[in-house]
């Protein structure tokens, strides 16, 4: 019998990808996709559980569809993805307003709990976590000019203060000839922007034989017809020369580059079982920037991680400052149970939001300079459509990765269709986001 489904994805791109895989599944099973969650007869939750904060979103949108489950506007209530694979446990026991639960090894068993649930049983489906990434097609959710990559599974890195690897496996590439495949589908469809992502692009295909294959793959995907191609999550110690000078030498691929450091101190690095030190890190950010001229480099950093005095987190500021990151995602470190940092030492929550803030005074000040270095600048956009609030277009130059980063808003004489690309001289700065008009 087919049922109504609505289907909520929180978290990172690699959890949109799993959601829009089971969107498919269920639509090909028969049962319809719908828009909103009242009048479904199953909301799909599919949760991150990275951190503590993403868990509480997580709890936050079960108890909103709890609501109208209460008020009869939904029947069912099913989750999955990483909370659930983290407190599955837990779930059933705190949340008794949820039917059932996937971990994410189960992503593929939609079908059959959507079923169970609304047989009023209970699924508890958690396959292994460890096993190959089944390969499925996707009902795409992302507006029709960019789409998520998703080229590998799991992670290996094991950094001390994530939880990552108990959530999501073992690192396991998909093969070569399914990540084309799906690409050329991708292309065919008219996706312009295609974005790369796994937890770490750089080791792909490093699980078959021990080498890195991702500039082989870089270069294959060149060859289809995509504008852009952007990479996400490239560990520093894993960029050979090979990788460096495709992403220099082939045009499409953006010239922005999301490179997660964490931090800077050696002692720190060495606590969290980061693979580098600063002086290889600064090292290859010299050789990044040399080989590609206006490279855009975006990084994440932990303020308040164990090990982190004074004097480590003076070194972090004046690395940040030095070094002129134009973007990064600055976090307080969250201790999460099950990883080996939350039972070292360290300063308290408060203090590590205190430093936080700090570091994203610095970075506003880096974006600040270089907003005013744009100035008259004529830069590539995207388009992404017209902006009724401040009654401009808006869109993204390679600068601005989708959800992340910030966009582009600029005028035009005549009508600009979402989608397409164009060129923009750089005006002026509205809150810390760049203003500007079409060139003609």
């Amino acid at each position: 019998m087919p049922y109504k489904l609505h289907f909520i994805s929180l978290g990172c791109a690699k959890n949109v990808v799993n959601c829009e895989q089971m969107m498919d599944l269920c639509r090909q099973a028969g049962h319809t996709l719908c828009p909103a969650p009242e009048g479904a007869d199953v909301v799909v939750i599919n949760t991150c559980g990275f951190l503590s904060s993403a868990s509480e979103e997580a709890i936050q949108n079960i108890l909103q569809m709890a609501e109208l489950k209460t008020l009869g506007k939904i029947k069912k209530i099913l989750v999955s993805g990483c909370m659930t694979q983290r407190y599955g446990e837990d779930v059933p026991t705190e949340m008794p307003e949820v039917d059932g639960i996937l971990g994410t090894g189960s992503y593929k068993d939609i079908v059959s709990a959507v079923e169970a649930v609304m047989s009023e049983e209970h699924p508890r489906y958690f396959a292994s976590i460890d096993a190959p990434v089944d390969e499925f097609g996707r009902v795409l959710t992302t507006p029709p000019w960019y789409a998520y990559l998703r080229i590998a599974e799991g992670c290996d890195n094991w950094c001390a203060f994530c939880i990552i690897p108990k959530l999501r496996g073992k690192y396991r590439s998909r093969p070569m000839e399914k990540v084309l495949d799906e690409a050329r589908g991708l292309a065919e469809k008219g996706v312009k922007e295609l974005i790369v992502v796994a937890q770490d692009i750089t080791r792909y295909g490093t699980d078959w034989d021990g080498k890195h294959h991702l500039a082989e793959l870089l270069a294959e995907l060149c060859k289809m017809d995509f504008h852009w191609i952007r990479l996400h999550y490239l560990y520093p110690d894993q960029m050979d020369d090979e990788l460096i000078d495709v992403i220099a030498r082939e045009p499409k691929i953006l010239k922005y580059l999301d490179i997660p450091l964490q931090h800077c101190n050696d002692g720190i690095l060495k606590r969290m079982n980061r693979r580098g030190d600063k002086a290889y890190i600064e090292a290859l950010l010299d050789k990044l920037r040399e080989k590609i001229p206006g490279l855009v480099l975006r990084t994440s950093l932990i303020t308040g991680l164990p090990g982190e005095d004074e004097d480590a987190f003076e070194e972090l500021c004046q690395f940040l400052w030095d070094q002129r990151m134009l973007r990064a995602g600055v976090f307080p470190y969250s201790p999460e149970d099950g990883t080996p940092a939350a039972k070292m030492e360290r300063v308290d929550t408060e203090e590590a939001e205190r430093r936080a803030e700090l570091v994203v005074d610095i970075q506003s000040r880096i974006m600040d300079e270089w907003n005013e270095e744009m100035q008259w600048e004529v830069l590539e956009v995207l388009c992404e459509g017209f902006d009724g609030q401040s009654m401009s277009y808006v869109g993204r130059s390679r600068a601005e990765s989708p959800d992340i980063d910030g966009k582009i808003y600029f005028s035009a004489d005549g009508d600009v269709e979402a989608g397409t690309f164009v060129q923009v001289r750089i005006t002026g700065v509205m809150d810390g986001e760049l203003t500007g008009e079409l060139v003609e």
